[in-house]
């Protein structure tokens, strides 16, 4: 999916971040609301008490979507990589403060390598973007303000809900159409509409082959998520998650032909350690 993103984003140079999030989260929407008809999948049913809890939750999944789409359309692969190490930084801090969860010496060590990957990756990365990197930097602010809400909307949400809970495709499909109002209210106020109308790479059949096989990758991370979870547990989830990272950033590199130093490699490979790391620590 990471890939596929980045061919529309950078390859195809498409500059409408919110536009590509619209559409593929309509087909997330769509794609769920038929599984959930046919009975495929449980689907809790959507009320307003249940929507108006949700909203503030959606704002940030849609910041945190759209700030992903723009980091990744300056910044390399493996870079982006390394700079969502931030994230687990900014939320374990959250954790702290707002839930008195304390982490282990080992957590905060791998927490430290993680800061000094990411200082060090910028530095020596010969295609630094400034924009690019603001967008990561707002991007990890945004994914771990979701985290952190998410745990405190969620026992509220299922209260809403006729069964009292509220699984992972119900919440799929409700913050993908959701999504879908306030990514259309950003594409009138940004203007972006009159990019997609004049844009000729539109009217490529490959450009729209590559956004929809991406979006369909967003929908089966979800589903194969939830599999995966329950053949194993959070603790091999989150060290399995941690590994990825090497694959993904060693296949940006060499498909989009990325500048590379020596001290810059060195850097990437070491976030990805750290990465693996903290996945570790948080195992203890």
């Amino acid at each position: 999916m990471i890939l596929l993103n980045k061919v529309v984003l950078s390859s195809y140079n498409f500059r409408a971040g919110i536009s590509l999030m619209f559409y593929q989260n309509l087909i997330s929407s769509v794609i769920v609301a038929v599984l959930g008809l046919c009975g495929v999948v449980s689907v809790e049913k959507l009320n307003w008490k249940l929507i108006r809890v949700w909203i503030p939750v959606n704002i940030i999944f849609v910041g945190m979507l759209v700030s992903g789409m723009y980091s990744l359309r300056y910044i390399n692969i493996a870079m982006v990589t390394i700079l969502k190490n931030v994230t687990n930084i900014l939320t374990a801090i959250g954790e702290l403060y707002i839930f008195r969860k304390h982490q282990n010496q080992k957590v905060w060590v791998a927490m430290f390598l993680m800061i000094i990957s990411a200082i060090s990756g910028g530095i020596t990365d010969l295609s630094f973007d400034s924009v690019g990197y603001a967008w990561q930097f707002l991007n990890c602010v945004l994914t771990a303000s979701y985290s952190l809400t998410l745990r405190q909307v969620m026992d509220k949400a299922k209260q809403l809900t006729r069964s009292g809970s509220l699984n992972e495709v119900s919440m799929v499909l409700l913050n993908n159409l959701l999504s879908l109002p306030f990514a259309i209210f950003s594409i009138l106020l940004f203007g972006e509409w009159q990019y997609i109308v004049n844009a000729d790479v539109i009217r490529m059949p490959m450009f729209w082959v590559v956004a929809t096989a991406s979006g369909l990758f967003g929908l089966a991370i979800s589903f194969t998520s939830m599999w995966f979870l329950h053949q194993t547990g959070p603790t091999t989830y989150s060290l399995v998650g941690s590994l990825n990272k090497i694959p993904i950033s060693i296949a940006g590199l060499l498909v989009f032909n990325v500048p590379l130093s020596v001290p810059n490699i060195f850097s990437i490979l070491f976030g990805l350690f750290a990465g693996i790391f903290f996945a570790r620590a948080k195992m203890s």
